[in-house]
């Protein structure tokens, strides 16, 4: 998409499409944060109670993790071939499957069952990330980082509410004959065909198709044909045709082939690749173990919800200024302000006493505004260096990344902090992230002159 395509006769066209497609995902990704945010407090200790070991029970998050992550690909391929719609539906479908299955553990206590039921649950997670890149598509050129911010802003609303509505869920649906544990993922199924049933409704039309459309009928009028007339499908448009399905009959290159070769063709998308990576694997390494640190000090269970709820507000409540800073500041910068903040957080929690809760709580604030910076700073560079037919390809290889990342991360983490301590984790984490600044600063310079 360029800025001829968005600024011409067809502008306000555009312009109100775009509302409509923010105010559609923010709507499905408030009711879906509920579904995320039920599981992320139900699903550790659930599986816990199930098998009887708390080994088990760490594996629970780490499934939905690899779900997010085992989806992002298939997510990101139907997206390419049929419409950011038919993507997220088919995320959502799969997190209210997982859920449905999750329900069902319960009352057979089979821990297997929930581990399964929680893997496709992670489709919600793939779904809340990719709804993100689907703000960007028909944003106006230099506010894709504001547009996508509102999308993960609006993550706040059912980060809040997922947890609180757990217990009353769990009640309700004890009157209908399930177990407690059970009802917290019914209401989870709910609200994930909730936000399937409003993307496949209400998001029309596509964001991508229309931004395809625009990119096509741009190099049509650009490459005027022997009468004079515009040759839609050839140009950039129907080169991009061509590497995604080639000639008629020809097999498609693969999602993940397709996405690396547009990363391995740019620098900046290696960039933001980078930092998202970067920052989500920081963020979760730290965030993972700091329950057990604080538990170690004797915090009581209330005190580690307060403060994991000061991280959920700095990853969230602040991302739309975060946006507006990369629009207006450029991508790089913010990245860099994201990478500060992420060092400033592992000293601060890393150097903490297990008792010290204030000096953690201010840690685990500046691991969720530095994660923001990473991935709204970091989303918008991903989308402006890949072209619109590569685009949902790249975007699924980074989320795979992501979630990939995260998840080892949390994995180590666990590793470390048992066999040394959280302080070495936050020196570790630390070397990590000031790696990463050091790379992405020294190539900032080479990233500018080869976009001049």
């Amino acid at each position: 998409m360029t800025a001829s395509a968005l600024g011409t006769a067809l502008s306000p066209e555009v312009a109100r499409v775009q509302r409509r497609t923010l105010a559609v995902l923010c709507t499905a990704q408030i009711i879906s944060g509920i579904g995320v945010a039920v599981g992320i407090a139900l699903s550790a200790l659930v599986a816990a109670r199930l098998s009887g070991s708390e080994a088990i029970g760490g594996l629970a998050g780490t499934a939905a993790v690899l779900g997010a992550a085992l989806l992002a690909l298939p997510v990101a391929r139907l997206g390419t071939r049929s419409g950011r719609r038919a993507g997220l539906t088919l995320a959502y479908g799969t997190a209210a499957l997982g859920a449905l299955a999750a329900t069902a553990a319960v009352p057979l206590g089979s821990w297997p069952l929930l581990l399964a039921g929680l893997v496709l649950f992670g489709g919600g997670s793939a779904g809340n990330l990719a709804a993100r890149y689907s703000a960007a598509d028909l944003a106006p050129p230099g506010s894709a980082a504001r547009h996508l911010s509102l999308v993960v802003w609006a993550t706040t609303v059912g980060s809040v509410a997922g947890p609180n509505l757990a217990e009353p869920a769990g009640r309700a649906f004890a009157a209908l004959g399930l177990p407690v544990d059970a009802g917290g993922f019914a209401v989870a199924a709910i609200m994930y065909l909730l936000s399937a049933a409003v993307i496949a409704a209400a998001l029309r039309p596509d964001p991508l198709r229309v931004a395809r459309s625009l990119r096509a009928g741009e190099a049509g009028a650009a490459e005027p044909g022997p009468a004079g007339k515009g040759t839609a499908g050839k140009g950039t448009a129907g080169k991009g045709a061509a590497e995604e399905g080639g000639p008629a009959g020809a097999r498609r290159p693969g999602t993940l082939r397709l996405g690396w070769r547009a990363v391995r063709d740019s620098l900046n998308a290696r960039r933001a690749i980078a930092g998202i990576a970067v920052s989500h694997t920081a963020m979760v390494s730290i965030m993972s173990m700091t329950p057990i640190h604080l538990d170690h000090g004797g915090a009581a269970i209330s005190v580690i919800g307060v403060v994991i709820s000061v991280h959920i507000a700095g990853m969230y409540v602040f991302s739309p200024i975060v946006g507006r800073l990369a629009d207006r500041f450029g991508r790089t910068p913010v990245l860099l302000a994201g990478m500060a903040q992420l060092l400033a957080a592992t000293a601060l929690a890393g150097s903490s006493a297990p008792h010290g809760v204030a000096q953690v709580t201010a840690g685990l604030f500046l691991l969720g505004t530095g994660w923001s910076c990473g991935l709204v700073a970091g989303s918008a560079l991903l989308t402006e260096s890949a072209p619109i037919e590569r685009r949902p390809a790249v975007q699924g290889l980074s989320d795979l990344l992501m979630n990939v990342c995260g998840a080892s991360g949390t994995v180590l983490a666990g590793l470390v902090v048992g066999s040394l301590s959280y302080g070495v984790l936050g020196a570790a984490v630390g070397a990590l992230v000031a790696g990463a600044a050091a790379w992405l600063a020294v190539t900032a310079r080479r990233a500018h002159l080869a976009s001049a």
